[in-house]
């Protein structure tokens, strides 16, 4: 794997006005003398520079100061089984999916049950970019600004009944867009909970956007969830059903291993994988690469004082 030379900062980013001064330049060219050249190398760039762009204002309060992980990296270093197990594969495969239309049906346990179509959602509620840390429980780890609003927005909407203990996330499930569901690896669909106080914790971003661009379909479009003090396999991608409940749902990967992958799935130093150590991590993107110093992984990935107290009192080695 290549990476790039320099980590990029907030500041690094080039300003929307000289990034579209530079398409319209690029356009220019290719319409003179030597566009025969450049039309080729233009198709490509511009069917991956133009993406739909998303209204969001940044959250100072959850924005991380580390360095941003290059966009590159975010939408080409994947899990997505439903595309393939190789981290390429998503990025490789996922052009399949069609994500309009696309409706998400919300059930159980509310008193307004009720379908929306993905720009019912979008619609919803003021759309932010928050800038987030996010750790794989392989070891590798990015920082990366969401665009969405807090999942709770949604919650209210239904109103949920005393008796919701749970969120359910079930993701698509399709063989023909999807070539990664020939594998048996799980069972398919996808499923993913989290306890209601989890759920409507601020800090869980239902998410339609990152750098300011609709979710690549590689990332989960139109619409997942972001959880960034948990393991990344817990924030669902592609979602079309959430269902409240009042037992523990059966999550796809902890009935694939409930030895390796437990249904809180927190990132925690101190408790590690059966495989491996979670005390450190490697940043994706690094100019180091592979030679990268590893960082001390942070006790929920560094949102401890947002989420601890939901734990208190919980052995957490032994609710993982």
């Amino acid at each position: 794997m290549r990476f790039i030379d320099k980590t990029i900062l907030p500041g690094d980013i080039t300003p929307q006005a000289v990034f579209e001064n530079r398409r319209n330049l690029i356009k220019a060219a290719a319409a003179g003398s030597f566009g025969m050249a450049l039309a080729p190398w233009f198709s490509r760039e511009a069917l991956a520079a133009n993406p739909e762009k998303l209204s969001a204002v940044l959250n100072q309060a959850y924005a991380s100061k580390d360095g941003l992980t290059p966009y590159k990296y975010v939408t080409t270093y994947n899990n997505f089984y439903e595309f393939g197990t190789d981290k390429a594969d998503p990025a490789e495969y996922a052009h399949t999916l069609q994500t309009r239309p696309w409706t998400i049906s919300i059930e159980g346990l509310v008193k307004k049950p009720v379908t929306l179509d993905i720009d019912a959602l979008l619609k919803l509620a003021p759309m932010e970019e928050r800038i987030y840390r996010m750790r794989c429980v392989e070891g590798w780890s990015m920082v990366i600004p969401w665009d969405g609003y807090s999942l709770s927005k949604l919650i209210n909407q239904v109103e949920p009944l005393g008796s919701a203990k749970y969120v359910e996330f079930i993701s698509l499930a399709d063989k023909v867009q999807m070539p990664g569901l020939k594998s048996k690896i799980i069972d398919w669909p996808y499923r993913e909970g989290l306890r209601m106080d989890e759920a409507m914790n601020p800090l869980t971003l239902l998410t339609f956007g990152l750098y300011g661009e609709v979710l690549p379909k590689q990332n989960g479009a139109p619409v997942r969830i972001v959880l960034p003090w948990k393991y990344g396999f817990k924030s669902a991608k592609s979602i079309v059903k959430i269902r409240f409940t009042e037992e523990m749902p059966k999550t796809s990967w902890s009935q694939f291993d409930a030895r390796e992958y437990g249904f809180y799935s927190n990132v925690n130093p101190q408790v590690d994988h059966p495989r491996w150590s979670q005390a450190m991590e490697r940043r994706i993107g690094d100019p180091k690469g592979v030679f990268a110093p590893k960082i001390k992984t942070q006790m929920f990935n560094g949102y401890a004082e947002q989420v601890a107290s939901m734990y208190a009192g919980m052995d957490l080695k032994k609710f993982y």
